[in-house]
């Protein structure tokens, strides 16, 4: 009788434990999302997260319509230029340096230490039917120097001395022709020169080439209009091209290096600093060394398409005068003292026969 009191208690016992047990719900649950693959995780944290990301659609793909020929002409005008790399180990330009009148030698930083991919040596301009082509040819090798060396053309189509358009390319630079890196502005408001092409004007203000027309082919009407590349050949370390269509055939052309300012909107550069706040590379000159102004190297300007008369302010010097135009355009002879400035000035650089114990050069007229 105990034993089966006892065994009635346990069973009472243990329904009671058995209604404090919590109940779980037989419905189905929402399964919980399964985790990306490891090795989705793994590109995505090799690249940044960029694999998760999608494509920026912000650049338009530029659609070319045509482009210039592998193989542009090899013969043409050439541009010359002073060479700067004989002097260099001493910190300083040979001569070439012309600041009252826009001729720039300057492949040095401001510590004058030489840059030869900044050293234009000349400038080749040829065409075919549909293109010019302006083949630079640098002292240097390397036009992605890691300065980052822009590279320009400016083109005056009134030759006036005031500059109209300025093809302007950036790195990096490739072997093929490509747009992406190169602009063209145009100065609408005729400062690029300040107030006079013939001398300094500084310091004066002025937005130089203030208007873009043309943005690497993207957006642009003509994707066209202008091209660079690289090592084109033995006298074209960096070339462009640009087409008639737009340009028309008659203007001054020069070209620059720049690794300094970098600023088409403060061009002409002299016009923005006096000499003495420029500096200078030549060393007898007051100036010496370079101080704001550094970096920069340009040429003279070619007339293509006309005759010119001599008078074109920027041209460059002519050994002849041209027929029917004046004698000749060089004034005041002696306040040139290197060849640079008195060639570029229309005069002349000649020995001085009446010192015998050196050879001296002075400059006088034609």
């Amino acid at each position: 009788m105990a034993r089966k009191l006892f065994f009635l208690i346990a069973v009472i016992l243990m329904a009671s434990l058995a209604c404090n047990i919590p109940s779980f719900s037989s419905s189905p649950s929402t399964p919980a999302s399964p985790l990306p693959p490891l090795s989705t995780l793994a590109a995505a944290t090799d690249n940044n997260t960029a694999a998760a990301l999608p494509a920026s659609t912000n650049t338009p793909a530029v659609l070319h319509v045509t482009k210039p020929p592998d193989a542009a002409p090899s013969s043409g005008t050439l541009i010359y230029d002073v060479d700067s790399s004989g002097t260099a180990p001493e910190k300083r330009a040979p001569y070439g340096d012309s600041y009252n009148i826009n001729r720039l030698e300057r492949p040095f930083q401001q510590d004058m230490s030489y840059v030869s991919d900044l050293d234009i040596l000349t400038a080749r301009v040829s065409q075919d039917d549909n293109w010019f082509y302006v083949s630079i040819k640098l002292i240097g090798q390397d036009p992605n120097n890691s300065l980052g060396i822009n590279y320009g053309v400016e083109l005056d189509t009134n030759h006036d001395g005031f500059g109209d358009y300025i093809i302007w390319a950036r790195p990096p630079y490739t072997s093929g022709w490509d747009t992406v890196n190169v602009s063209i502005f145009a100065d609408k408001n005729r400062d690029t020169a300040g107030l006079s092409p013939e001398k300094s004007d500084a310091p004066l203000n002025g937005d130089g080439y203030e208007t873009q027309i043309f943005h690497g082919g993207a957006g642009d009407a003509d994707p066209d209009m202008a091209w660079v590349r690289m090592n084109a050949g033995a006298d074209a370390t960096l070339q462009f091209a640009f087409k008639k269509s737009w340009s028309g055939t008659v203007f001054m052309l020069g070209v620059l290096s720049d690794a300094g300012l970098k600023d088409v909107t403060k061009l002409d550069y002299v016009d923005r600093f006096t000499e003495e706040q420029a500096g200078s590379p030549i060393k007898d000159k007051k100036y010496y060394p370079l101080k704001a102004l550094f970096a920069v190297d340009n040429t003279c300007q070619e007339a293509f398409g006309f005759k010119p008369t001599g008078y074109e302010p920027k041209l460059c010097p002519r050994s002849e005068p041209t027929p029917g135009s004046k004698t000749n355009s060089c004034q005041n002879p002696s306040a040139y003292s290197d060849q640079g400035s008195c060639e570029a000035a229309g005069c002349a650089w000649r020995q001085n026969g009446q010192i015998v114990v050196a050879v001296v050069y002075y400059c006088t007229y034609p």
